[in-house]
């Protein structure tokens, strides 16, 4: 990774390609790298909507969770992120606890509506910035959210790609899997495939994962982390350089 690219701007620039030109995306709480790729995607792409989860600037729901989950169910919603204690290789996400359900050896925040977007969603991108065997597994130990649903269910939505600090994962709906999609730079197939619990398929030649141009790094370290500032101040100050003006506050 050269000098002038910060792993999260990576990050960012590849979840906003990922994204890509949709008509509205939302990001749940506690993501500002999904928050910031989205407003990235709304600054390349005239008209999307971008929705952040406790932003008064970024988002038109004024009661929740419970209008994103109405607004996913009537399909205006094409793409949201989640997350999980565990992830496996079948897309299937674990947010509730780790080990025998009656006596875990830990309990995570629970699943909220994880199953539920999971299906209706039509891009849904998995994200989790820890990439070892203990968070990417072979199979969950509980599943808050099926990667994949048997014949004749009806789902428009599911995994689409899973983001990590190694590598991008695509995810083959034919063969219910995800499959390595390119390894970000400094990193080796070798190296993903040591700690990573689940088993994948690679290309023969792993591309290598493209850094933002300098265009979109100007606009992550301006106008992007200036509005990602209204909902996360520290990460738009200490990662992307955002500094207010004299005498203006966070907007």
């Amino acid at each position: 990774m050269t000098g002038n690219c910060r792993p999260e701007e990576l990050l960012i620039g590849v979840v906003a390609e990922l994204i890509g030109r949709v008509r509205h995306v939302a990001v749940g709480a506690l993501s500002p790298i999904p928050a910031a790729a989205a407003l990235l995607g709304a600054r390349r792409h005239d008209g999307m909507r971008v929705s952040i989860l406790n932003s008064r600037r970024h988002s038109f729901f004024t009661d929740g969770g419970r209008e994103l989950f109405d607004c996913a169910g009537q399909g205006r919603i094409d793409a949201f992120f989640l997350s999980g204690g565990q992830i496996d290789g079948a897309g299937n996400v674990n947010l509730v606890a780790i080990g025998d359900y009656a006596a875990p050896k830990a309990r995570f925040s629970g699943s909220f509506g994880s199953a539920y977007l999971y299906y209706v969603v039509p891009k849904v991108i998995l994200f989790r910035l820890e990439h070892t065997r203990r968070t990417l597994v072979e199979q969950v130990d509980f599943v808050s959210a099926p990667g994949t649903s048997a014949p004749g269910v009806y789902r428009p939505g599911g995994p689409h790609a899973l983001v990590t600090n190694l590598c991008v994962f695509h995810f083959d709906k034919t063969a219910g899997r995800f499959t390595l999609a390119s390894l970000h730079p400094g990193v080796t197939l070798e190296e993903v495939r040591d700690r990573t619990g689940f088993t994948f398929a690679a290309p023969d030649v792993v591309p290598t994962t493209a850094e933002p141009s300098e265009a979109d790094l100007a606009l992550m370290r301006g106008p992007v982390a200036q509005d990602l500032a209204e909902t996360y101040p520290a990460f738009a100050a200490e990662v992307l350089g955002w500094r207010a003006p004299a005498g203006e506050t966070v907007p």
